[in-house]
């Protein structure tokens, strides 16, 4: 069975001949295992763990050159300032870019919020580009995925905390949510526009649009379920129902424990879930299995934080089996780590995870 029959027979929530197989890994990890396994390309590495999608890169910057502080640090297209931070570990070293000030913390009203000098405009991206990527990746046989990268992946929350701070966005909620509407109105017509063409140059070739947008911590959601309906249900609907006009399957991606309002996600028409994390609070997988199993497909759930960095080759095939018996029953469900696989996961545990779904994952 190819992928693409594969996949879509899961997507209807029936069983193909296995669970499909996703990929997520860190650039570092990405460059120990082709080491590992003498390979030149991530193609040919996807191809031999049999990964069933492919995910485009999306639209290129072509907009003004990014400000760069005497700190060192470099503008995002949003204006917030970020600088490389460099981890050492006993697998390798790994790179991150952090926030390192807030531009809009100190507005005080919601003109100040709108005149803000540096938002983003859509006619700073190219493209054309995306064509091609699309003919690439359909080419390879595999199921298209536009996420977009992690500094520009379509949300509302996560760009206002980089615009206003993580504290004040919340504080915003509560006592200024004049100024919160206004943020997250901003930022939603900007994806909103820039995904519709996106969507306009991939000319049906995209199969799923995967949001990324974290609305949980650990012990439960960021916010109450009454207040994501107010603040971010209209543009978390509007982005669905944008994707669904050009036929595409919409998936999200949530970290955290986010149990309350994923009959609200499901009410807006999502198809498909992402992390399912399984080291969080309220998010048992059987519970959510028999509850929303019919109505959503679940993607993820292999645990990087304890499994995959400090088990063994056979913790992390009994997670893989469990997963199987869980959320596999009845189709919709899409074997993948609850987020990137890190630099210091060992690579006898990688090869035992993509093993494992090829021959546990079968139906």
């Amino acid at each position: 069975m190819d992928s693409r029959t594969r996949v879509a027979l899961a997507l209807d929530h029936k069983e193909p001949d296995r669970i499909p197989i996703d990929c997520w890994t860190t650039d570092v990890v990405d460059r120990k295992l082709l080491d590992h396994f003498g390979l030149s390309t991530k193609e040919e590495l996807l191809n031999h763990f049999d990964v069933d999608f492919r995910y485009i890169a999306g639209p290129k910057y072509a907009g003004p050159p990014p400000a760069v502080h005497a700190d060192g640090s470099v503008e995002d297209h949003w204006g917030v300032p970020r600088v490389r931070i460099d981890v050492d570990t006993n697998e390798g070293q790994a790179s991150y870019r952090e926030v390192l000030n807030f531009p809009l913390r100190e507005a005080r009203t919601v003109r100040e919020i709108l005149d803000y000098p540096k938002w983003p405009d859509p006619d700073w991206f190219d493209y054309d580009c995306v064509r091609d990527q699309v003919a690439a990746a359909r080419a390879t046989g595999r199921v298209v995925i536009f996420m977009g990268d992690r500094m520009n992946r379509c949300a509302q929350l996560k760009p206002a905390m980089y615009l206003r701070g993580i504290d004040q966005i919340f504080l915003d909620l509560a006592g200024q949510p004049e100024i919160a509407e206004a943020l997250f109105r901003r930022v939603s017509e900007f994806y909103l526009e820039y995904i519709r063409r996106t969507f306009e140059a991939a000319d049906g070739g995209i199969d799923i649009f995967f949001m990324g947008d974290d609305f949980g911590t650990q012990k439960g959601p960021f916010l109450s379920p009454a207040m994501w309906r107010q603040f971010l249900r209209p543009g978390f609907a509007a982005f669905i129902e944008m994707a669904k006009r050009y036929r595409m399957k919409v998936a999200h991606h949530t970290c955290g424990s986010v149990r309350p309002i994923i009959p609200d996600m499901i009410d807006c028409g999502l198809d498909i879930l992402n992390p399912l994390q399984p080291d969080v609070a309220n998010m048992d997988h059987a519970e959510l299995k028999r509850t929303f199993g019919d109505k959503l497909t679940f993607h993820g759930s292999m645990s990087i934080q304890r499994t995959l960095p400090f088990g063994t080759p056979d913790d992390v095939r009994n997670e893989v089996a469990l997963r199987r018996q869980t959320l596999g029953p009845g189709g919709g469900f899409l074997y993948c780590t609850a987020h990137n696989i890190q630099a210091d996961t060992p690579l006898a545990n990688v090869e035992a995870l993509f093993e494992a779904y090829r021959t546990l994952g079968k139906y």
